[in-house]
């Protein structure tokens, strides 16, 4: 990033320089008027002081965890089971024809 973060000032308002909020703002894509760029670097400032409050988390005696979920998730088997008979179906289409749903073509021919 082309701004700074100032570490020497704990407000959380003033974490960031405008320069930082307009490069964020650009790489977002976002064009902010100058109250929404106070309320954006007043929110990643917030944003900030509490990863400085995880980082002075004592974790020395916490395991490493690379996954805290399962990553296999259990499967169960295709099974043929009844469904609703076609005519049933069809019967609910807003324009049902010779047998099929109708809708509108999505392609130039």
């Amino acid at each position: 990033m082309r701004g700074k973060l100032a570490t020497s000032d704990n407000d959380p308002q003033n974490r960031l320089d405008a320069a930082t909020i307009d490069h964020v703002a650009r790489l977002a894509r976002l064009e902010l008027g100058d109250d929404e760029k106070r309320r954006l670097q007043a929110e990643l400032g917030q944003i900030l002081a509490h990863f400085a409050d995880l980082e002075q988390l004592a974790t020395d005696q916490i395991a490493p965890t690379a996954m805290v979920v399962r990553t296999e998730l259990p499967l169960r088997e295709d099974e043929a089971k009844p469904s609703l008979p076609r005519e049933e179906v069809i019967a609910n289409a807003p324009e049902p024809r010779a047998g099929f749903f109708a809708v509108p073509a999505v392609l130039d021919q």
